[in-house]
């Protein structure tokens, strides 16, 4: 990003006069930050970075369409493990409505997806496996369905992969790494380089890697609700182009993951989550820019920690509210089932829904805070796969089943399961996310039109999948 950015933004309004830190940046626009490393007699002026995580999303994001259009599993490696080959980006591609400016995905960063997943045990998928290994077996076996879509027990990989993906990748790293470890005093310090030779410094980096995970653009908080998620669905280029080169730079004018689902639940008008977000990560920076290249004071790193745990504690939230979503979607998609059982079309969309549900409900797994009692709730409740046979177009007749594990060939064991009891499961899992994580969009709110929910939804403590 350069002058011309903030000259552009001035333009159309975006930037107005007063809205300035002291050293001329922009108090609602993420960068460009100055050069602060002390000794520094090289040529760059911004110490903004974090091209490997912009590079991250796109590999999300090209996964996620490639699975979805039958792509076979050498191309979704390369798109999991990295390649040294040219890595054609799927999404977003340029169109006459929305241009991007690159096509090849390791022309923004030579990365991948696998190296940073999260490496601890994910008990709410069948097979005892690590985060890592979980995306790996959902992409294995999205690879040998039929366009990610396993009708028989009733997984849409491609809504796994992508939304597990978005917590085991992004969620994970930016909130128990980065935002956690690195910003302790010994752990890549702001008065020395975060790598021989970089230009900016250990705290900087930490930050900026942060940042691009969270996916938001550098100017998002400048921007309503809708406008950040018309960026996102690549409807509003207008919005996205804020220096007006006639080009969306995606390294930095690009809504992506969590950022997007953030605006998609703030347009509601209910809640703030990505300019709450967004704002925290541009304050935090400030903090780290005012050190001037000295190693931060304990006050300072103090405050910048009091950032940290508001980006966290909103983007656990984000996600907690997709989870909220999806178990509505799910309900409601029974209830149409029951009436209209074998609806290819309605159970399609019903497997699309679970598979959102489950990959957001296994990403609160991942920020390094340990759930406890809550996480085993919220993984009986919703348990290895949805409810499948009895509304399934090709298994009228079967009696409604639900995946229970897997056996020593690895394949998919399952139980029965009755449709009723696993609709008051949804409900148990809103109320959870109500309870528990404190959700306020609340989309697709099942609870509001119960009148009893006490007796609906029985004992609190029985939340066990039986």
């Amino acid at each position: 990003m350069k002058i011309a950015y903030f000259i552009a933004m001035a333009a159309t309004g975006a930037i107005c006069a007063g809205t300035a830190f002291a050293d001329g940046h922009a108090n609602h626009v993420y960068g460009p930050y100055p050069v602060t490393l002390l000794g520094y007699q090289g040529g760059e002026t911004n110490s903004v970075s974090y091209s490997g995580q912009v590079g991250r999303q796109l590999l999300h994001n090209s996964l996620k369409k490639a699975m979805s259009s039958g792509a076979s599993i050498d191309v979704l490696n390369g798109y999991f493990n990295g390649s040294d080959s040219a890595l054609e980006l799927l999404d977003p591609k340029s169109s006459d409505k929305f241009k991007v400016d690159v096509t090849n995905i390791n022309d923004v960063s030579k990365t991948n997806l696998s190296g940073k997943a999260y490496k601890g045990a994910i008990n709410g998928w069948p097979g005892n496996m690590t985060g890592k290994e979980v995306l790996a077996s959902m992409i294995e076996r999205g690879a040998a369905s039929n366009k990610g879509f396993d009708a028989e027990h009733g997984y849409d990989y491609t809504q796994l992969v992508s939304k597990f993906a978005m917590g085991a990748v992004f969620y994970h790293q930016a909130c128990d790494n980065y935002l956690d470890e690195k910003l302790e005093a010994d752990n890549k310090p702001n008065n020395k380089p975060y790598k021989k030779g970089k230009h900016y410094t250990g705290k900087e980096h930490s930050w900026d890697e942060g940042f691009g995970y969270w996916g938001a653009a550098a100017h998002g908080a400048t921007l309503s609700a809708r406008q950040n998620y018309d960026i996102a669905k690549k409807k509003d280029m207008g919005a996205a182009d804020a220096n007006g080169d006639g080009v969306v730079n995606l390294k930095s004018e690009m809504n992506y993951a969590h950022a997007y689902y953030a605006s998609s639940f703030d347009k509601g008008g209910v809640t703030d989550y990505y300019n709450t977000i967004t704002q925290a990560f541009i304050d935090g920076r400030q903090i780290i820019v005012d050190a001037k290249g000295q190693a931060l004071s304990n006050s300072a790193r103090s405050d910048l920690k009091g950032k940290a745990r508001i980006i966290c504690s909103n983007w656990e939230k984000v996600i907690a509210e997709a989870v909220f979503k999806y178990a509505g979607s799910v309900y409601g998609d029974l209830e149409k089932l029951k009436a209209t059982p074998g609806d290819g079309k309605l159970y399609r969309k019903y497997v699309k829904h679970w598979g959102e549900l489950k990959g957001f409900a296994l990403s609160l797994h991942t920020s390094g805070q340990n759930l406890g009692e809550v996480g085993v709730k919220m993984d009986r409740l919703i348990g290895h796969g949805p409810v499948v046979g009895s509304v399934s177009p090709a298994s009228l007749n079967m009696m409604p089943k639900q995946v229970d594990g897997v056996d020593g060939n690895g394949n998919f064991t399952m139980k029965d399961r009755t449709i009723d009891s696993y609709m008051v499961h949804m409900l148990k899992v809103q109320k959870l996310m109500e309870d528990e994580f404190g959700v306020t969009a609340k989309n697709n709110d099942k609870l509001s039109g119960i009148a009893d929910i006490a007796k609906v939804l029985g004992s609190s403590d029985s939340a066990e999948n039986d």
